[in-house]
């Protein structure tokens, strides 16, 4: 296992036609099928809660996207002898690599075993020597596609594997195969398991920083498309993914300035759905794009002459360092401003409360950011007992009675995207697996 580069220097992105250029044309040169209006009413709405399995864990098809609040709780877990998981571990790693005397309801059977004991235990010992055989006799599955099911478990299991044990050299044997699901798979479920599966496997299978850009470049195509690229027009779930996973890897670039004018056409389109997961998943990557646009003063910056909230030199609120604006993200923010603020307020009766709720937390958020974006989650403007604002206030329980406080966008995105694939097991791995702790560095206070 690699320690990783988490701070790469430069994305370079071809830019994705706007909506204004694509309103010209018949036919997205890159889609299969003409693009219809952004995710509108025709978008499945995926859930934010999935129901437990027999095992207590989620069924490990899906891909939860929690909020943060459904995090605060951690569910406790019953305490397995390691030589009963472990010895459990060793026959669905058997049973998935002996395609020669397995059905499809075994092979089934096998991966979703494999995929709840890997979300609930972090098993990088008993994977050692393994990983290459599992990750062939997985692909087969993908490739094969005789059901569904098997094609979803077997992308989320390989997911699983990798944020487990990552690998320099999976990302090539893992890139084609996935794409070619996504892009031609009969089955939604396994397009909307690909895209996920396909950032895991850019973020920890050794993608080089070209490949890291191919790949959102292919995510928001998908978005800019609305589904249509790997035809999923207006679907939803398939957008949602890509928005999601596009910010996952966004989150390992530090530059992001050439990206940034063709991803924020496409996310503001996005705003217009009708879809609130697909709202929330483009507001929250704008908000991380705007929060890009800052970095920490060098030493040959120059102050600027006041620090008043219009300055592009501020300062955080906990006196920390000074921060500059170094390019513009979007050129019509006051349009940017006004709908964000009307997301912010939704009332429509088409809503349920619970999204309605979700709209007005998190468009509050993005709205703070897109006006002064060195504002984390959370922020408030509330002054502490020294005369200070108090800042992000978003906590996360971990073990012990300890929160950790999630007080930049990058490290949220970072952590829905672990937490979309580990779900219940995020608390755990957080707390045992080094490839996660070490990725999420936060502040934790002590319980």
């Amino acid at each position: 296992m690699r320690e990783r580069d988490l701070r790469k220097q430069a994305l370079e992105s071809g830019k994705t036609v706007s909506r204004a250029a694509r309103s010209k044309l018949n036919t997205p040169s890159s889609s299969r099928a003409n693009s219809a209006t952004p995710s509108r009413v025709g978008s499945r709405v995926p859930s934010r809660n999935v129901s437990d399995d027999e095992d207590g864990l989620s069924d490990t098809t899906q891909w939860s996207s929690a909020s943060i609040d459904e995090m605060l709780s951690p569910t406790e877990e019953k305490e397995e002898a390691p030589e009963i998981w472990t010895g459990i571990l060793d026959d669905r790693i058997n049973e998935i690599c002996d395609r020669k005397r397995s059905s499809m309801q075994g092979r089934e059977e096998a991966l979703q075993g494999f995929a709840v004991l890997l979300t609930r235990h972090y098993a990088l010992e008993q994977l050692r020597g393994k990983t290459d055989e599992l990750v062939t006799a997985m692909l087969k599955s993908v490739k094969a596609a005789q059901s569904e099911r098997e094609v979803a478990l077997a992308l989320k299991a390989l997911a699983l594997l990798l944020v487990t044990d990552p690998s320099d050299a999976v990302y090539d044997a893992l890139a084609g195969p996935v794409k070619t699901c996504i892009s031609d798979s009969q089955h939604s479920a396994a397009k909307v398991a690909g895209i996920h599966c396909l950032g895991v496997a850019t973020f920890y299978g050794g993608a080089s920083l070209e490949e890291t850009a191919e790949t959102m470049e292919f995510f928001l195509d998908i978005v800019s498309s609305d589904g249509a690229l790997v035809e999923e027009t207006d679907n939803g779930e398939v957008v949602t993914a890509a928005i999601e996973e596009w910010g996952f890897l966004a989150t390992q670039i530090e530059d992001m300035e050439d990206a940034t004018e063709a991803a924020m056409d496409t996310f503001v389109d996005q705003l217009e759905s009708a879809n609130p997961e697909v709202q929330i998943a483009a507001g929250d990557a704008i908000a991380l794009l705007y929060e890009k646009s800052y970095t920490d003063a060098e030493s040959d910056d120059e102050p600027a002459e006041d620090s008043d909230d219009d300055s592009d030199d501020v300062n955080n609120h906990r006196d920390g360092p000074r921060m500059i604006k170094r390019y513009t993200v979007y050129r019509q923010q006051h349009l940017l401003l006004q709908t964000l603020t009307a997301l912010s307020k939704a009332s429509s009766k088409r809503l349920s409360k619970k999204d309605r709720k979700q709209l007005h937390m998190t468009f509050t958020d993005i709205l703070h950011t897109v006006e002064k974006p060195t504002r984390g989650p959370r922020y408030s403007t509330a002054l502490d007992e020294d005369g200070r604002e108090m800042g992000s206030r978003m906590k996360v329980a971990v073990y012990g009675g300890g929160r950790m406080t999630i007080d930049r966008w990058w490290k949220l995105q970072r952590m829905n995207g672990l937490k979309r694939l580990l779900g219940e097991g995020f608390l755990v791995h957080f707390q045992g697996n080094p490839v996660v702790f070490e990725g999420l560095p936060v502040f934790v206070e002590e319980g």
